[in-house]
């Protein structure tokens, strides 16, 4: 099955910021901002000893499971930035994702030291080192977003876990684009260390995807800017990546910030489990890059990619 987002495209000029401020976030009101990302405070000791007290004692009821993994994707760009909040500027719903990482073969312990890396596209179905990138349907050029975003960096990140296991970044709620339902990249890194700004050397653990309930996803794609990109995006039923497994799968656990209110922002939560031992860069291959990629990539687009094709849909200014 799939849902239809009917919007206008409206076209709107990249205004850069002499300062280097962000952009208005598409209407969105700063409150709703700091309400999804109130939760950045560091865990203390006695949270750190709960959560891990909690976790040994459920890890025999299926709580704490190996994850699946799957493909890395084609839009993966080595040299992520170690930081928390990641929007750039990028318009969108508020979203505060909390990850924890936990070792299946030692009864759940949290994953000191863990390095998780997400990336994923903004709310027309754009990733930063592919913006020309056509994410099919009509919606502007990436271009028109407004942002002062960098367009190699928007949307990628690292997160180093403490003692506790947990990550949090600040982000938004993805787009969608053909063929693929509303998702996030994820990898989780460990035994390397951060170096000049990102993290250098270790080994892949885990390699998967995090995905989002259709009824949150139908809701958020009605607002602005997701409005602007018309068309039809992709059910999780439909997802050629997701196979139904629930929170095992990278189903995410998603709380309102304002039950009313989507445009307020959306608290996400996981629980990654991984064997450290392990190394995994992710089932199925990662796919060509389109067009537009960095190093001259070729322009035959993977199945799970938008078109290779510059944005023809795309509105001009």
């Amino acid at each position: 099955m799939t849902g239809t987002n009917k919007g206008t495209s409206l076209t709107r000029r990249r205004a850069l910021a002499v300062t280097g401020g962000t952009a208005a976030a598409g209407g969105l009101a700063i409150a709703g901002y700091q309400s999804a990302f109130a939760d950045g405070t560091p865990a203390t000791a006695a949270e750190t000893a709960t959560e891990t007290a909690s976790a040994s004692a459920s890890s025999g009821s299926g709580t704490c499971v190996l994850m699946s993994s799957v493909t890395e994707g084609p839009y993966y760009l080595d040299g992520a930035l170690v930081r928390k909040d990641i929007t750039e500027g990028k318009s969108g719903v508020p979203l505060t994702l909390r990850i924890t990482v936990r070792d299946t073969t030692e009864s759940c312990a949290p994953v000191a030291g863990a390095a998780v890396e997400i990336w994923h596209c903004d709310a027309w179905g754009y990733y930063s080192g592919y913006t020309t990138a056509n994410p099919g349907g009509s919606a502007p050029a990436e271009s028109e977003d407004g942002s002062t975003a960098d367009d190699k960096t928007y949307l990628r990140s690292y997160q180093i876990a403490g003692a506790n296991g947990v990550v949090k970044f600040r982000t938004i709620v993805p787009g969608w684009y053909t063929p693929r339902t509303c998702h996030i990249h994820v990898k989780v890194h460990t035994g390397g260390e951060k170096e000049d700004g990102t993290y250098e050397g270790g080994k892949v653990n885990y390699t998967g995807q995090l995905f989002f309930d259709d009824d949150i996803a139908e809701q958020i794609f009605e607002l602005e800017p997701y409005s602007e990109h018309s068309g039809t995006w992709t059910k999780l039923d439909d997802d050629m990546v997701y196979d139904g497994g629930g929170a095992s799968s990278g189903l995410l656990t998603l709380e309102p910030v304002h039950k009313k209110d989507p445009s307020k922002g959306y608290k996400g939560s996981i629980t990654l489990g991984v064997d450290p031992d392990a190394e995994n860069t992710g089932a199925g291959g990662g796919g060509t890059p389109p067009s537009g990629a960095p190093g001259g990539a070729s322009s035959d687009a993977p199945s799970d990619a938008p078109s290779a094709s510059a944005s023809s849909s795309a509105s001009s200014s």
